[in-house]
């Protein structure tokens, strides 16, 4: 395997951060045409990196640090009521694993699910070349999950799966089914698939403390950061007031 000393690295020309306004963002990302395997993969997760599409990044930005790696502890991890109120609202659902989400289906649903939930973000206007290099580049591990009641497609989850857990790349879903809380029920299944496979971790990606986007995250505790390139054990302390 090659050594993640050998990987070469690039940055980005400042740009305007899509969560907290008043920053600037920089980010870190190795060399595209490189090859990543499981094992890199799971290397630069436990390092705080995140994969979109052919790109492997993390944030590099000179006055703010405070996009944390997060990562849910599923062994530990235990339901609230608010949770089993999802399952059993999704108690109809069946999750099945595809090869592949290049059919116009995937993507209408994907296009249906940016322009209501993301209309003013980055990803607005979706088109299917975004759709492609976004979700349809893939790495060894890389898993699709369909959501589906009585046939009809309700969202995908995009996972990779590494050595020690799984990483929750993306998930998009039907925004008109609110009463699910399906991005919710995503993040439950994909917990309980972690514990299944024995292992030890489900990666959220970034944690923003002072990002409302973010917050959700929170919920899904015991939860670790990695906070200056150490994993330590969300606390309240650690919350926003």
């Amino acid at each position: 395997m090659t050594s993640l000393k050998d990987i070469r690295l690039f940055t980005t020309q400042q740009h305007k951060c899509s969560y907290l306004p008043d920053q600037e963002a920089q980010t870190l990302f190795i060399d595209p045409e490189f090859q990543v395997e499981q094992s890199h993969n799971s290397r630069l997760s436990e390092i705080g990196f995140r994969r979109s599409g052919s790109h492997v990044y993390r944030p590099n930005c000179k006055n703010c640090q405070q996009c944390l790696s997060c990562r849910v502890l599923v062994q530990q991890f235990e339901l609230n009521r608010r949770f089993d109120r999802v399952l059993k609202r999704n108690s109809d659902v069946e999750v099945a694993e595809v090869d592949s989400i290049i059919d116009d289906e995937y993507f209408l649903l994907y296009k249906h699910y940016i322009a209501v939930r993301h209309g003013d973000g980055d990803m607005y206007p979706p088109s299917r070349e975004q759709f492609e290099a976004f979700l349809l580049k893939r790495c060894d591990g890389t898993q699709y999950f369909t959501l589906r009641a009585k046939g009809h497609l309700l969202g995908v989850l995009v996972t990779d799966r590494l050595e020690n857990g799984l990483s929750a790349v993306y998930t998009f879903f039907d925004p008109l089914e609110e009463k699910r809380s399906l991005g919710t029920f995503g993040v439950l299944w994909q917990i309980h698939e972690t514990r299944r496979l024995g292992l030890t971790y489900l990666y959220l990606g970034y944690w923003i403390r002072d990002s409302r986007k973010m917050r959700y995250k929170i919920h899904y505790r015991p939860m670790e950061l990695l906070v200056r390139q150490r994993w330590v054990l969300l606390t309240d302390a650690m919350l926003p007031p």
